[in-house]
């Protein structure tokens, strides 16, 4: 017997996996067994059905638990249509009115991170948002997106970044005005188990954070 990996002979024993022969390879650590059952993978309608599962609220394992699908398979499915989406949009017409507004939630080891959002003031749907830290340096992206716009105002929350973009006299600071943008953000969190305030499906990582918004 040889490694697939390296072709080293030097082989052991590594227990069982799902009632099949476990080997290491000691030369380069790789691990495999006599012979990999050939799949034929899920069908469509099961891949569909679990990212359903997942932008209407629900985990990862949990997920797993209601459909018997591994929870990394999912992962990986959401990863990939995650990579294939925009993080903007172009509008049908150009917004009159702009909102803009940060959702503050976590990653990895409890790590604060921003997901900045921008929306037109008068129809549903986000159109561009950045992920990062609470400073300038993170919302210039969306800023060079939201100024295209040319609208008429900016409504935003009494945030210090703001001014250092926004013309003066084009930005008005008013939570009674941002009903749109903070729906949207409160839209995510109900349908995103990891932006759910209490919860304990916060992100491992930023990329996957990414790929799910």
């Amino acid at each position: 017997m040889k490694c697939p990996e390296c072709g080293s002979s030097h082989i052991r024993k590594n227990g069982k996996m799902r009632g099949k022969q476990n080997h290491i390879c000691v030369d380069c650590h790789r691990q495999f067994i006599d012979v990999y059952t050939i799949s034929k993978g899920y069908s469509d309608e099961i891949k569909a059905q679990c990212l359903k599962m997942y932008v209407n609220g629900m985990g990862f394992r949990g997920i797993e638990r209601v459909t018997g699908v591994h929870h990394t398979t999912v992962i990986n499915w959401v990863r990939q249509v995650g990579e294939r989406l925009p993080s903007a949009y172009d509008p049908e017409t150009s917004p009159q009115v702009g909102e803009l507004d940060e959702l503050e939630t976590f990653v990895g080891s409890k790590k604060k991170i921003w997901l900045w959002t921008a929306v037109d003031h008068f129809k549903p749907g986000i159109l561009g948002w950045v992920l990062g830290d609470h400073s300038g340096k993170t919302f210039a992206p969306l800023w060079e997106l939201v100024a295209t716009w040319n609208c008429y105002f900016y409504v935003t929350d009494g945030w210090s970044v703001y001014p250092g973009f926004i013309p003066e006299g084009d930005q008005i600071i008013s939570k009674t005005y941002m009903t749109r943008v903070e729906g949207e953000n409160t839209r995510l969190r109900h349908y995103l188990a990891r932006l759910h305030r209490k919860t304990l499906c916060y992100s491992k990582s930023e990329e996957m954070l990414r790929h799910s918004i």
